[in-house]
């Protein structure tokens, strides 16, 4: 009986289990890891190689900088011997490097203060409100991304002439703004419709305006998108040459782009004092990426994310 009944708890249990044979899931392991390690050093080539062309030409010019025009002809890559840093305290105690810091700067934020607010506006109206004829109107002016800035040049000259803007701020602000619409409207309308229905209903159920809604509830919720666009019009008013060139004969207005052209051709022979001027002149603008760094990249991928 005992020899029975172990058999037949035997045979309860059920056949034996066979040891995993080996077959191409056992090597699919170690062919995927091989393949994310050669996927991985790959992309860290390419950063090292894209950061190589960043960085390389920045050094250059700091290095540069604390040399003497001889040193750049006899010795442009090796560390300087003696260590002139008279180039750098020339800009810095220069007048017209800081007026042309402070021209840069007043310009740029009287640009994205006011491409901010018209576009909020605007694309408010866009994204809350259905009216005839409001896709079309809004391909009008997502149109304008299609007319390059140096096309309308001209005829941005001769009507800036006719109202009397040459050589005033107003002269490069407004038409810095006005291009600087269709790219901030059409950012601010995707995140302003994520934002769900309910809630300005909830609001107007509380006696709450349109415009009541609009500045009290969705500006706030519009934080990152708000940071994304300004730093998006500070950057491009700060870079711009072109218009500053156009508009402004006088010294007294000239931007940082003007400046370091202006300074290019007024010490043509003292390579070593350009690149002073030039790493200086970055600065600022690098200074303010790396503060606002985690503003841009934080709202593009959440307007990513609500698209």
């Amino acid at each position: 009986m005992t020899g029975q009944t172990q058999v037949r708890r035997g045979a309860d249990r059920g056949p034996a289990r066979r040891p995993p044979e080996a077959g191409p899931r056992a090597h699919a392991r170690p062919n995927h890891n091989r393949r994310n390690r050669t996927q991985s050093i790959s992309l860290h080539a390419i950063v090292v190689v894209v950061g190589a062309f960043v960085l390389v030409p920045l050094l250059y010019g700091v290095i540069g900088g604390f040399k003497n025009t001889q040193q750049l002809s006899t010795n442009p890559f090796g560390l300087p011997s003696p260590w002139v840093p008279g180039n750098f305290t020339s800009v810095l105690s220069s007048g017209s490097f800081w007026r042309e810091l402070w021209n840069s700067t007043f310009i740029a934020v009287a640009t994205t203060v006011l491409v901010v607010a018209v576009s909020a506006m605007a694309a408010f109206i866009f994204a809350r409100f259905s009216f005839r004829g409001r896709e079309l109107l809004f391909t009008l002016f997502a149109a304008g991304l299609m007319f390059p800035f140096a096309v309308a040049i001209l005829p941005l000259f001769v009507l800036l002439r006719m109202f009397g803007l040459l050589d005033n701020p107003l002269g490069v602000i407004l038409p810095q703004a006005a291009f600087g619409l269709p790219m901030t409207i059409i950012i601010l309308r995707g995140f302003f419709r994520a934002i769900p229905g309910e809630i300005e209903e909830a609001a107007t159920l509380d006696g709450c305006t349109a415009f009541g809604f609009f500045w009290r509830i969705l500006l706030p919720m519009a934080r990152p998108a708000l940071a994304t666009v300004s730093v998006l019009a500070i950057v491009a008013s700060w870079n711009n040459f072109m218009l500053p060139l156009v508009v402004f004969n006088d010294p007294n207005w000239w931007t940082i782009p003007l400046g370091v052209q202006q300074f290019q051709g007024q010490y043509a022979s003292d390579t070593a004092r350009i690149l002073a001027y030039i790493v200086i002149a970055m600065i600022p603008a690098l200074g303010f990426y790396a503060v606002a760094e985690r503003q841009l990249i934080g709202g593009l991928t959440a307007g990513a994310m609500k698209g």
